[in-house]
């Protein structure tokens, strides 16, 4: 029998909303938050924190997506979406950056140069003679 999942771009793994986690969260499949983590979480492809989600950590990854609550700083490669339910107190860093009508936020915000950024990846700056 072989694996469905033919990238680690296609797995997702699940933090249950009766989760409690506290320390470094690292994964190579996307992860999607119910629970309540508290510590780093990163590098991982995409992270959504979903509704019932408390989250206390810095966050580090290609996408970033949060519907719950997070208290802390989120760095992404490509995109952060703050969705309408969400409660985020922490800075972002992000190539492309959403907050929709209804979230609340209480931090900055710092987009880079969306140039630099291709698949996820900084792309070199050419040298200027």
């Amino acid at each position: 029998m072989s694996n469905p999942y033919d990238t680690a771009s296609e797995r997702e793994s699940i933090l249950g909303p009766t989760l409690r986690f506290k320390g470094d969260l690292s994964a190579e499949e996307n992860l999607v938050i119910q629970g309540h983590v508290e510590g780093t979480i990163g590098p991982v492809p995409r992270v959504t924190v979903g509704g019932t989600a408390t989250v206390h950590a810095t966050i580090d990854a290609a996408i970033v997506i949060i519907e719950g609550t997070v208290v802390g700083d989120i760095r992404a490669t490509s995109s952060v979406i703050v969705r309408e339910t969400a409660k985020l107190s922490g800075n972002i860093s992000a190539p492309a950056v959403s907050i929709l009508d209804g979230a609340e936020f209480n931090g900055q915000v710092s987009m880079g140069d969306r140039r630099r950024v291709r698949d996820g990846q900084p792309v070199a700056k050419a040298a200027v003679a």
